[in-house]
């Protein structure tokens, strides 16, 4: 089985080397990690060019004219992944705050479902202990809010650890995907629902990033206040 996980970085050089020997220290048969970055100012992309030969036949870089959001950044990269024959295609954040001594346990859900989601709220998920209180209930809020909004059978629908079958990809109508900051993730796992597909949940520890800064911004969050509307009703015509 061939595994594929999507990294799209910017800006992403303090972590990258301690996030590949992170994931690969799982030892995982056949996985291989796809970059896609974002012309970096702070040189990510050269860096993951070197570390790919560090890890012979383990690593792929894509490199983009510049930075043009996180969405279409994992569907380029999902793109290529099942053009290059991948199994089992998963995203992950590049900042380390998804666990990746995780990804067995993700990869071995799939056996009974589609997509594998690594979830924060789930019994044995949780998120970073320093986080204040205001933030983590924004967090639950907002995954409330989503999931109640689209009918979402998720317990953590924002969360950007996951793995996916190909062909659970390949059902995907990846042309019609338009949400490009962390909305992205809910407009997906809201298609994935209209048309069927199946999920599992796998407990995760969300950390804080340690290293660089936050890509969230007043912008992501606008985006996605309006987009939620909008993605509830422009997939009416795919519910099964």
């Amino acid at each position: 089985m061939k595994i594929t996980i999507v990294l799209p970085t910017y800006n992403e050089s303090e972590n990258l080397p301690i996030l590949f020997e992170a994931i690969f220290a799982n030892h995982i048969p056949d996985l291989s990690l796809l970059i896609v970055d974002d012309n970096s100012p702070d040189g990510t992309g050269k860096l993951a060019e070197e570390l790919a030969d560090k890890y012979p036949g383990k690593v792929s870089v894509l490199h983009r004219k510049g930075k043009a959001g996180l969405g279409s950044a994992y569907l380029y990269g999902f793109g290529e992944a099942i053009k290059a024959g991948a199994d089992v295609i998963g995203q992950m954040d590049s900042d380390l705050s998804h666990p990746p001594e995780k990804l067995p346990a993700m990869i071995d859900k799939l056996q009974g479902c589609d997509i594998a989601v690594g979830s924060r709220y789930i019994p044995g998920g949780s998120v970073d202990k320093d986080w204040p209180l205001w933030r983590k209930a924004l967090s639950r809020w907002g995954n409330f809010y989503a999931k109640t909004i689209l009918s979402l059978p998720l317990k953590d629908t924002t969360g950007g650890f996951r793995m996916w079958k190909r062909e659970a990809l390949e059902k995907m109508p990846l042309d019609r995907i338009r949400s490009n900051g962390y909305i992205f993730m809910v407009e997906m796992a809201h298609v994935a629902n209209q048309i069927g597909l199946k999920f599992g949940e796998v407990p995760i520890y969300f950390a804080d990033r340690q290293l660089g800064n936050s890509k969230m911004n007043f912008k992501i969050q606008l985006e996605a206040a309006f987009r939620l509307w909008q993605v509830k009703f422009a997939y009416r015509d795919l519910e099964k």
